[in-house]
Order: C-alpha cells, then structure tokens, then sequence
C-alpha cells in the first residue's frame, strides 16, 4: 500500500517514519515534506498541489491511505474531497473541523454538549471586547477565532496585555472582516493534552501526553506552537483518565454525531487539571500535536499504518495499542526570533548519526545547494529520545541538542520537568 502524508512539519515527519515500519506499506510519500523526509532514502517528498490537483494526482498514483497533518488541509476540506472520489483518507470533514478552525464555533458546541470549559464571551468590535475585559480583569485569556497555528492565544497577565492582545486581532474598523475574538476565563492548574482516533463511532485513546508552550525555562516568555513534550503524562491517572474519556472526549463525539457530523480522525483535547482534579477543557484540535506526536510515536509499538486504515474505513472496533512502557521525550530547536518573526535560512550542522531509541525530527528544515540543511521554519528539529524515566529521556535528548549548531538556535532544558520529580 502507498501512504500519503500531507504536511511538512514534525508532526508529518514522525507519521511517515513510523508508517514506513509497517509491513503493509510499500511507500510513503510526504506532501511537501522537508529537509529530514528529503534525506530518508525510505520516504519520498512530493510538491504541494491545490486541492484539486492532488485528489486527482492521489487517484492516479493509486494511494491506499492519506494522512492529513496541518489543520490548514481539513480546513479547506481535503477529507470531503477524497472521500467523494473513494479515496481512505484520516481526518474529520470541513464541517466538524470548525472545532479547531472556529474557537467560537467550538466553545458554543461545549456549551451546547455539557463539556466544562471556561466561561466566555465572542466579540467582534474591539470596544465592547475592551470594556468586557475592563469588567472581567485579569488573568485573562484572548483567543483568535481562526486557524493561528498554534499561536493565536495570549494568557493575559495584565489588563493593558489583554487590551493590546484584542487590539492586534480585531481590525479598527471591522464592519465585513469577520475578525472575531473569544474572551475567557484564564484557568489554573496544569495542563496535559489527550489525544484519541476515532472512526465516527468507536474512540481509540493514544498514549496521554504534555507539552510547554512557553519559550524559555521555567514557562517564561511567549506562548510558542510548544517548545518540547513527553509521553506518558503522570498528572493524568487511571482515573483522571476515565474522567476525560467520560466528560469530555465521549460527549464531543456523540455530539458531533448529534449535530449531523459523525467525527472521523484525530481528535485533541487540551484539558486544565485544578488542585481539585477537576476537568476544564481548554481548547479541540482536529490532528495530532505537534510537538507531542513525536514522543507519543516513539513509544508505540502498533501497527500505525494498520490501526490508521481500520479507521478510515470505520473499523476501529477491534484495533488495540501497544506502547512502550518507558518515557519518551521530545525537545524544539526554534529559530532565532521565534515566536514573533523567525528567521529562516540558517546552516543547521551536528545532527546525530543513527541511535537507538533516538530520534531527529525535522519541521522547518529545507535542502539547500549541495544538499546543505537549513532553517526554513519557526519550530526547526525536535531531538526526542525513549528512557527510563523522564530525567533520562531528557537527558539524552540534550545531549543530542547539545551538539547541533544552528545560529541564534532556541531551546529548553527543562522539559518534563514536572515528570522529573520537578527537577529543571
């Protein structure tokens, strides 16, 4: 069978390592992948196409299964076009992708469906969104209503961050725009993000997960797409496990069946645990993370590519997985200026030879004259590495880190420090 992975980041990069192990696949080729799918001799990095295009190409080509990465795809409706042309493909439709692609849309459906979440308020003129968080105070979170990459919330600390945050997203004059803001709650505790396959009916939960949105150790500085993650997460327990599958992840998808779009595909939940293990969810992403796909693919020993086309033929009943019981953990290599303006174009160098039980995964990487890897990217490599707890695991992703040059490079030492025993 022939694979098709569509994106270029991380996220892309661990799919189509991990499909590629699977007995079931002859090839997989990555749309438009980068740098480290360019030099995988067992991948095959294939130009963007326009929708159209690559529906007609996918036919053509004879793909088995496509795997949609970036929201910016299921946005533009990639799943409803294959599927009308008969084609497997992993992800949800336009319409139920307005999870993650309208945070309006999605804090109504939660409302709707009884799932907890903070209270909030959707505004489209920036005046009365200025005099709501006046009112509200702070902490205060402001979210983006589109697709923003990871990257359109601010977790207000003041109320002059929350007034500039409202008055960078919503035009001045917005009569036709459509620009919209969410305003809510800025919850506290600690997140995890918890991510699940599901095929319209059955959920298939992955292996729970937790990321680092800030850029600098110790959470300070801006909040980035997340900075590095690690697999398993301890604050979801057995029961705190249970809890999610019940109060959140199961009514979102009988809701979404409910309101007329059965969910197919990736479904990410991110959830806020309090002191009193309560469950809020923060936000629905319709894909894996990214960065925590990375260590959540080096610990599974399924079958991905197996698993993937049981769902996308709405099969899951019967799909089980297996993972590795020891930690693993992904650590970012950012650009120079990331998060705000990156910059691309830098020579990368000292990327590690093959280790086991260690992974370089590329995101904004290209092959430049002579084959030369450079930044084209934000969120550049991500090192991540299995061990025996999340110390070790760090410790080993480091040490590959360590001996990488990339000029202005960015990254954290401190990732899964609350795993650690909450050593940085």
């Amino acid at each position: 069978m022939r694979v098709l992975v569509l994106g270029g980041g991380g996220r892309e990069h661990a799919l189509a390592w991990k499909l590629v192990q699977s007995p079931m696949v002859s090839q997989v080729l990555v749309s438009p992948g980068n740098g480290g799918t360019a030099a995988d001799e067992r991948l095959t990095n294939v130009p963007e196409m326009a929708l159209p295009d690559l529906v007609q190409w996918a036919k053509h080509q004879r793909i088995g299964l496509t795997v949609v990465g970036p929201e910016a795809w299921l946005a533009r409706g990639v799943v409803d076009a294959f599927r009308a042309e008969g084609l497997a493909i992993v992800g949800p439709t336009q319409r139920a992708a307005q999870l993650e692609t309208s945070k309006s849309y999605a804090k109504a459906f939660m409302q709707r469906h009884g799932i907890p979440t903070a209270a909030y308020q959707t505004f489209t003129e920036r005046q009365a969104a200025r005099d709501y968080i006046h009112a509200q105070g702070a902490p205060i979170v402001v979210k983006a209503d589109g697709l923003a990459a990871g990257k359109g919330v601010v977790v207000a600390a003041s109320v002059d961050e929350a007034l500039q945050a409202v008055d960078a997203m919503l035009p001045e004059l917005n009569p036709n725009q459509g620009a919209r803001v969410v305003i809510e709650a800025c919850l506290q505790g600690e997140e995890a993000s918890f991510m699940v396959l599901c095929d319209g009916e059955t959920v298939l939960p992955l292996a729970t997960s937790q990321d680092h949105k800030r850029l600098s150790d110790g959470d300070q500085g801006p909040n980035t797409g997340g900075m590095g993650a690690y697999s398993p997460a301890p604050v979801v327990t057995p029961e705190l496990h249970a809890r999610i599958m019940r109060e959140v992840i199961k009514p979102a998808v009988q809701g979404m069946a409910k309101d007329g779009e059965p969910y197919t595909g990736f479904l990410y939940a991110g959830v806020m645990i309090d002191a009193q293990q309560t469950v809020h969810t923060l936000e629905f992403n319709c894909r894996l993370g990214d960065p925590e796909t990375q260590p959540i693919l080096m610990r599974l020993r399924s079958d991905l590519a197996a698993v993937l086309l049981a769902a996308a033929k709405g099969c899951l009943g019967d799909a089980e997985l297996d993972w590795d019981t020891r930690c693993a953990l992904g650590v970012v290599l950012a650009a120079a200026g990331y998060p705000q303006a990156a910059r691309v174009g830098d020579v990368i160098t000292g990327l590690p030879g093959p280790q086991d039980d260690l992974e370089v995964f590329h995101a904004g990487t290209v092959r430049g004259e002579g084959g030369v890897l450079q930044s084209a990217g934000g969120r550049v490599l991500c090192a991540t590495a299995l061990g025996a707890n999340a110390a070790d695991a760090r410790r080993r992703a480091l040490e590959a880190m360590q001996g990488i040059t990339l000029e202005g490079g960015q990254y954290r030492r401190d990732i899964g420090w609350r795993a650690a025993g909450g050593k940085r």
